[in-house]
């Protein structure tokens, strides 16, 4: 008995080694509870929403403010160019600051820009359609960082297995903005003037801001909240509803882990297991753009900028082009016509997560399997438990069925420009809309999800990075479509634009491919440095 005791120790011993690596203390499950977690992500979805509302609230509007400020659709198009360029810039600089300083006092400093431009927008004269754009400029400067800080925060209450679900869930907040955006642009806009509009954005963006400071704590596990008397006031909510009963606690019971594997029970993983994840060094604001260099991000980011550029299109031409092509919709009901396109996004916040998360686990679970046999038989176990997570296949894990996505984007966008272009019933390019925004939120949030995974001690600066590289190339975009459409039409405009998206199918599989070895060789030189 006491050989055969002896002769399966090892084969224990490295099914333990083999699942500690599998993993990473980032996958270890929150410090939080699930009923805490929820919380945190309710607030952060009511943040990220004030991320598109501006813009989408805006869009209904664009028709009347031309008349009222003597300019052409051209020029107002303008204040939809300089929010995007600084949708891009603005949280390059927010991300790398709440990853170092912390996202609540970031939040903050945010939500209270987009207070203050909201007001001065409200007030801009008539005969000043510079102080517009310079005021469209801060805003946006403002409000756009909430998506760097919400998927960081989201980065910082969960693991790879649960993500997904918790980053579209969230993200429902930014959904819910071309659903009911333009429809309140609209109504404000005939109803009680352009201004209101403004006015609305300032009392209620006042309200988040509240919550906020209220509510919210401070997620960065790097940042000490109690150095200082300071430090208290600023990333200590006002009422600790997080947390609450175990504030006195000075050790971590709290720090609950993912449940190991059967086969990985010794005594050396269950110490292990036990040991709350060592929070990232604090060594500075680190430069995010040096995230470019790895492959593996550079290439998510062309396809991701690509679609969200061919979107945006879209919904800035939806005003003007249901305007032009059913002259008997008013700004209310041209506000309506949002509706479906945020529909798509919302249904895709609320389904497409957990198919996400779902995907991941059962990949995830078949791998785990593998490694433990492969362990128990002694088949190869050095190599595999060297390699540990990077072995995992993340990338196909999170990219499988975005190419289907990504064709019936290219599809639905090039059947909407036929079908504006044609002047058809107004049900058919509305019903077009619904797959649209479904797909387009998932190819956003999939690569958003996959994103944070490769960079997770970076995921606000990651996000940061996908918000440059997607609204640079649609501020482009955005400042030729008016010309483009005239030229070509809209059916042919979409056709290109439908086509350019399309082009980027090939790009998914080079990502799911190329990924895992990408990583591999900067874990390699990362090691050797």
């Amino acid at each position: 008995m006491s050989a055969a005791t002896k002769d399966v120790s090892p084969v224990q011993e490295q099914t333990a080694a083999a699942s500690q690596e599998v993993r990473k203390p980032e996958d270890m499950n929150s410090r939080y509870t699930r009923n805490e977690t929820r919380f945190i992500a309710l607030l952060v979805a009511i943040a990220w929403f004030f991320s598109p509302f501006p813009a989408n609230i805006y869009f209904p509007s664009i028709p009347t403010l031309t008349g009222i400020f003597h300019k052409s659709t051209s020029s107002l198009n303008l204040t939809v160019t300089v929010y995007l360029i600084f949708q891009g810039i603005s949280p390059v600089v927010w991300g790398p600051v709440s990853d170092f300083y912390g996202r609540r006092p970031t939040y903050i400093i945010c939500l209270s820009i987009l207070v203050l431009s909201s007001l001065g927008l409200a007030l801009v004269p008539t005969n000043a359609f510079w102080l517009l754009l310079l005021l469209r400029c801060v805003q946006s400067a403002g409000c756009s960082s909430t998506t760097a800080l919400g998927a960081g925060t989201i980065g910082d209450i969960t693991s790879r297995k649960d993500r997904g679900g918790y980053l579209f869930a969230s993200n429902i907040g930014s959904q819910l903005a071309p659903v009911i955006g333009p429809v309140l642009g609209g109504a404000l806009a005939d109803g009680l003037g352009w201004r209101s509009i403004f006015w609305f954005l300032c009392i209620l963006a006042g309200c988040c801001l509240s919550l906020i400071i209220t509510f919210f704590p401070e997620t960065r596990a790097s940042v000490d909240t109690h150095r200082t008397k300071l430090t208290k006031l600023i990333y200590l909510p006002l009422i600790h509803v997080i947390g609450r009963s175990r504030r006195n606690i000075h050790t971590a019971p709290d720090l609950a882990v993912t449940s190991a594997p059967a086969l990985a029970s010794g005594p050396a993983l269950a110490t292990s297991a036990h040991k709350p994840p060592e929070a990232p060094k604090h060594t500075g604001i680190r430069n995010p753009l040096p995230l470019f260099l790895n492959p593996a991000v550079s290439l998510a980011l062309t396809f991701t900028a690509i679609v969200y550029a061919v979107w945006y299109c879209v919904t800035a031409t939806n005003s003007t082009a249901y305007a032009a092509k059913y002259p008997f919709l008013t700004e209310t009901h041209v506000g309506l016509c949002y509706l479906p396109l945020g529909a798509g996004m919302l249904v895709s916040s609320l389904v497409q997560g957990r198919i996400l998360d779902a995907q991941y686990r059962r990949m995830h679970d078949k791998w785990v399997a593998r490694r433990e046999l492969e362990a128990e038989k002694g088949a190869e176990a050095g190599k595999g438990a060297s390699g540990g997570e990077l072995e995992f296949p993340v990338e196909r894990a999170r990219l499988r069925l975005m190419p289907y996505q990504m064709a019936i984007f290219a599809a639905t966008v090039i059947g909407w420009g036929w079908a504006v272009q044609a002047g058809v019933h107004l049900a058919v390019p509305l019903v077009l809309q619904l797959p649209m925004g479904y797909t387009y939120n998932s190819v956003l949030n999939t690569t958003t999800t996959l994103m944070i995974d490769i960079e997770h001690e970076q995921s606000s600066s990651v996000t940061a990075c996908t918000n440059l590289a997607r609204c640079s190339l649609a501020a482009i975009l955005t400042a030729v479509i008016d010309y483009t459409i005239k030229a070509l039409g809209y059916g042919w405009t979409f056709v290109i634009l439908g086509g350019v998206a399309a082009l980027m199918i090939p790009l998914v599989y080079v990502e799911m491919i190329m990924g895992p070895r990408w990583r591999a060789r900067r874990a390699a030189k990362k090691a050797i440095a």
